[in-house]
């Protein structure tokens, strides 16, 4: 494989093409925040984002929860500091957006993990179609993973690659796309 690349490195620079330096994923001098970032998926791109040389701000509705995701990921010497932030609240948002300008000068990475709810409402009256979106049984996810190329259920990191990827210097040149990362489902679902 390193044969390969010479062979082109030097192919290329026969022809005046000149061959890329290699670069970092993403630039240690970006600053990230979100929401929801500390559980699940926006955990796993926090740590992602930030293992690549990020500076990363955290946020959740509670501050146990965001407690919980600095203690970790400054464990792992990762730069990461975070605030409470309740998204259906302004002073919140913008508490969130000062605390990220303050220490970082701004914000150039900007995830929304925030989920919302299926249901409103009395939980006596909840459906059946609700529940099957909120709780999945062993069941329904073989059936599911039937459906897929890969045959398997995503897990956070599988996210938190493409999300690193999609901020890195090697996707400059993407733009307005949609990335589905689901496993080779046939259609969205």
């Amino acid at each position: 494989r390193r044969q390969e690349v010479l062979q082109r490195e030097s192919w290329n620079s026969d022809l005046g093409i000149p061959t890329p330096e290699p670069i970092s994923a993403i630039s240690p001098d970006l600053a990230l925040t979100g929401t929801s970032l500390c559980r699940r998926i926006g955990f796993a791109i926090a740590r992602r984002l930030a293992r690549d040389g990020a500076h990363v701000v955290v946020s959740s509705r509670k501050q146990q929860n965001v407690d919980r995701a600095v203690a970790a990921l400054q464990g792992e010497g990762l730069s990461v500091s975070g605030t409470v932030c309740h998204v259906g609240k302004a002073e919140d948002r913008e508490r969130l957006v000062a605390t990220a300008v303050n220490l970082h000068g701004g914000i150039d990475i900007l995830v929304t993990n925030a989920a919302v709810s299926p249901f409103f409402g009395n939980l006596m009256d909840v459906t059946e179609e609700v529940w099957d979106k909120l709780w999945m049984d062993k069941a329904r996810e073989e059936s599911i993973k039937e459906t897929m190329q890969i045959r398997r259920i995503g897990k956070p990191d599988d996210c938190a690659g493409i999300v690193s990827f999609l901020c890195s210097e090697d996707a400059s040149y993407i733009t307005g796309e949609t990335v589905v990362v689901g496993g080779g489902t046939p259609s969205r679902l």
